[in-house]
């Protein structure tokens, strides 16, 4: 597969997280400000992150070799195993945890697991890589397999350090006291409706919603049921607004927005993120001793693409990796004011803005107050 097609069924396989909803009530007085990483309530030790390439920070590179420049040239300055030019918002989150960035758990070389792991990869998917929806074109590390590469991880990483008789073994493993304590992330979901999407009708991909959200909630109960208590669970984005579908999958007439994005697309969004956002407030009255926060990520993203000059953006529904010919990219002159990298992935400057904003967003869907369960503080609440 040549460099363009491989960058392209990448693209077309990735992102994640669902849509617009609010849910029932806000935490006014609880929701920490989250843009101070050295002051919190309480530490979280480590973050265990899911997902597709919108978190994959180096899994798809590890097996099949990171992407070239331009990709990573913004902060890194050189491939980083990131589809972007630069960070993600889960390396932005790490930052404000006071957290390094997630070594991805495929990774072989320079790895880190002292403070969590990243089972995320490109193109992965809630269903089953054999789902009929899928037509086995998307990554096989779905979400449950992430779950069971999870276990595998804890118990033999576990094990080693129990085993251990050097310091410099046990500081690059997670310390078994900080599985309960460490903060679980689930960005996923985009690839199962952009699957959807270009291979059956809109109304035909609703009916495995259903499905989608069900096979997700198991995988988080599965983790409480190991220890997990804390989780981040991310809904899409507007998968509608994203220049690969405006410019491949166009609107017909009477189907595009007021910003030019695919609206039944992003209504496709909004239906999956409605039937997670009720699922994770079911969870939060299921499991009692746990703190699941429901993180809107489409409101965010559809207000920074609806007013991008507000924000410092220009051009929302373009991107600004080009290509010039089968196998050279070119960059645009100044990424940080792109709002999309590559067509279906965000840049470094979306993705922080994304970040910096997160908290506005946060739903609890159970008991226990957030700033209880070790989120970052500043010492005044929003």
């Amino acid at each position: 597969m040549d460099l363009r097609s491989r960058n392209l069924a990448i693209a077309t396989g990735a992102l994640l997280v669902a849509t617009y909803s609010i849910f029932t009530v806000f935490i006014e007085s609880t929701i920490p400000n989250i843009n101070n990483s050295k002051s919190s309530y309480c530490q979280v030790p480590a973050i265990y992150n899911f997902g597709d390439s919108n978190s994959d920070t180096g899994a798809d590179a590890a097996v099949f070799g990171p992407l070239p420049l331009p990709f990573g040239m913004t902060y890194f300055h050189k491939p980083a195993g990131r589809l972007s030019d630069g960070r993600l918002t889960i390396d932005f989150i790490a930052e404000k945890l006071g957290l390094p960035y997630l070594s991805a758990y495929v990774d072989s070389i320079g790895t880190n697991f002292r403070h969590g792991a990243n089972f995320a990869v490109s193109g992965a998917t809630i269903q089953r890589a054999d789902a009929l929806m899928l037509n086995k074109t998307f990554n096989p590390l779905t979400i449950p397999v992430q779950l069971s590469q999870f276990q595998q991880f804890k118990r033999r990483a576990s094990d080693l350090y129990l085993e251990a008789k050097s310091s410099e073994i046990k500081d690059r493993l997670p310390r078994p006291e900080d599985y309960a304590r460490a903060l679980y992330t689930f960005d996923i979901g985009q690839n199962d409706l952009h699957a959807g999407i270009t291979t059956m009708k809109e109304e035909q991909v609703k009916t495995y919603i259903p499905a989608m959200i069900n096979d997700l909630s198991s995988v988080i109960k599965k983790l409480y049921e190991g220890g997990a208590r804390k989780f981040w669970i991310y809904n899409t984005g507007p998968i509608g607004c994203l220049p690969f579908f405006v410019k491949n999958y166009p609107p017909a007439p009477g189907n595009a927005d007021k910003i030019g994005c695919v609206e039944s697309y992003n209504e496709l969004a909004q239906e999956f993120n409605k039937q997670l956002e009720d699922e994770v407030s079911k969870l939060g009255l299921q499991l009692q001793e746990s703190s699941l926060v429901y993180v809107d990520v489409y409101s965010l993203k559809y207000s920074l693409i609806s007013e991008p000059k507000k924000h410092g953006f220009t051009d929302p529904l373009g991107k600004c990796l080009l290509w010039e010919d089968v196998d050279v990219m070119k960059a645009c002159d100044n990424p940080l004011e792109y709002i999309n990298w590559d067509g279906i992935h965000y840049t470094e400057a979306a993705n922080k803005w994304v970040a910096d904003h997160l908290q506005d967003t946060f739903v609890n869907a159970s008991k226990i107050p957030l700033t209880e369960s070790c989120w970052p503080v500043s010492g005044s609440h929003r």
